[in-house]
C-alpha cells in the first residue's frame, strides 16, 4: 500500500507538472456553478415566465442517487441503470450557442436556464411508456430519439443543460435522451472518468435495448469528448454480438471532439465493419482539451484533433471545424457553442431524407453557405 501511495504521488506530481500554468488557469476559470435540478424560483416560478421554452429530457444514468440540493445524482458509480426525466426551461432571450447558466441559486428563469420536475421511474416499463407518450405528440415519420452521451468532467446538471441547449438551438424535433455516466466532474480525475466509461459499457448496451422497445421511428446518437469512447466501445461489443443496428433504426452516430486514441479508433472501426457509413466525426485541430489529453496519452493523437483526410480513409465522414472561432464554450465544444455549427448540425439531424453516405455528405456540404467547415469522405 505504501508503494502504491508513492506511485500515486509521483503520478500526481507529473500530472500537474505536465499541465503547468494551463491546468491552473483552467482551475481558476472553471469554478463550477451550482447544481440546478429540481430548484425552482419561489418568486419567479418557471411556469410563470412568458416566452420561456420547456424541453423534457429523459435520463439513463450509471450514477448513484444524491441528497445534495440540485444534484439528483452523485459522482459515485451505481451497479444498475437509473431512469429519470427532468424539464429544462430556456429563457425567452436565449442566444444561440450560449448557455445562460445561473451562478447562484435559485435560478431566474427570465434570463437563465432552470431544471425542474425531476421524476424517477421505478422500472423500464414506466420509462418506455413516458417516452412513448412524448413520441406520440410528434407526427409519424418524425418520431425520433436523440441519444446524447456527455463527456469528461460533467455533473448531471452540466449534461442536462448542454443537451437542452443543443436541442433548443438545433430545433431538434424529436425526444432527447441523455446517457449520464458517472463522471467525477473534476479536472484532476481523468482516470476515474476513463474507468467510469469502461464500467458503463454493458449499461449502454442495456439502454440501446430499452430504446429499441420504444415506438421511435429512428434514433441518432451524439457523443461528446470521452463520451465518444463509450459509444465506440459499446458499438464494438454490439457489432461482435451481431446486434449493432439490428432493428435498422439507427440513422447516424456523431462523435463531437472525440477523446479517443487514433490507434484504438482504427481497431474499433475494424471490429464494427461496414457500419462506419453512419459515423460522423467533428474535429478541430485547435482543441485545447484534446491537446492536453494527447500529452497524457504519451503523444498519441486524439481522433477529435486528427487529420480529416486520414479519418475519411477509415470510412467515416470527417467534419473539420478548425476555422470556426465563434464558440462561446471554447474549442472543445464547438458542436454546441458555435451558432454556425449548431444550426448546421440541426439542419442535418432534422433532415429525414433516405440518403446514402455520399449523398448525405454532399447535402451537408451544400448547407454550409460560406461557413468555414470542411467535409472529408472517401
Amino acid at each position: 500500500m505504501a508503494i502504491f501511495r508513492k506511485l500515486l504521488t509521483v503520478y500526481q506530481r507529473r500530472f500537474f507538472a505536465l499541465h503547468g500554468v494551463l491546468f491552473l488557469g483552467l482551475l481558476v476559470a472553471c469554478a463550477r456553478p451550482p447544481e440546478l435540478i429540481g430548484v425552482d424560483n419561489p418568486s419567479v416560478p418557471v411556469l410563470s415566465v412568458e416566452g420561456a421554452t420547456l424541453h423534457k429530457i429523459f435520463l439513463a444514468t450509471t450514477r448513484q442517487a444524491s441528497e445534495s440540493v440540485g444534484a439528483l445524482y452523485s459522482a459515485e458509480r451505481a451497479p444498475e441503470l437509473g431512469l429519470a426525466s427532468v424539464t429544462v426551461s430556456i429563457p425567452p432571450a436565449h442566444v444561440t450557442g450560449e448557455l445562460e447558466r445561473p451562478k447562484r441559486l435559485p435560478p431566474d428563469p427570465r434570463t437563465e436556464f432552470a431544471i425542474v420536475d425531476p421524476t424517477i421511474y421505478a422500472n423500464e416499463t414506466a420509462f418506455i411508456r413516458h417516452v412513448n407518450d412524448e413520441l406520440t405528440t410528434l407526427p409519424p415519420g418524425r418520431r425520433d430519439i436523440l441519444f446524447f452521451v456527455h463527456g469528461y468532467n460533467n455533473t448531471t446538471s452540466d449534461a442536462v443543460l448542454r443537451l437542452a441547449q443543443f436541442v433548443e438551438d438545433t430545433q431538434f424535433e424529436g425526444v432527447p435522451v441523455l446517457f449520464d455516466w458517472a463522471s467525477a466532474a473534476s479536472l484532476t480525475r481523468y482516470v476515474y472518468d476513463m474507468n467510469s466509461v469502461l464500467i458503463a459499457r454493458p449499461l449502454v448496451e442495456e439502454m440501446t435495448q430499452i430504446i429499441g422497445r420504444t415506438n421511435a421511428d429512428n434514433y441518432n446518437i451524439l457523443a461528446h469528448s470521452m463520451g465518444s469512447l463509450l459509444v465506440m466501445e459499446t458499438s464494438t461489443m454490439l457489432a461482435t454480438a451481431g446486434n449493432l443496428n439490428s432493428l435498422g433504426r439507427l440513422r447516424s452516430v456523431v462523435l463531437a471532439s472525440p477523446d479517443i486514441d487514433m490507434d484504438l479508433f482504427r481497431v474499433q472501426l475494424g471490429i464494427i465493419g461496414n457500419v462506419p457509413d453512419l459515423f460522423f466525426v467533428l474535429l478541430s485541430k485547435d482543441d485545447e482539451a484534446l491537446r492536453v489529453s494527447r500529452r497524457l496519452a504519451g503523444g498519441v493523437p486524439r481522433v477529435g484533433a486528427a487529420d480529416a483526410d486520414e479519418l475519411a480513409k477509415l470510412g467515416v465522414i470527417a467534419i473539420d471545424l478548425s476555422e470556426i472561432d465563434d464558440s462561446s464554450s471554447g474549442s472543445h465544444s464547438k458542436f454546441a457553442g458555435s451558432p454556425e455549427v449548431v444550426r448546421w448540425i440541426g439542419q442535418g439531424i432534422n433532415d429525414h431524407s433516405n440518403l446514402d453516405r455520399n449523398e448525405r455528405a454532399s447535402r451537408l456540404g451544400g448547407l454550409l453557405q460560406g461557413v468555414p467547415i470542411t467535409i472529408s469522405f472517401d
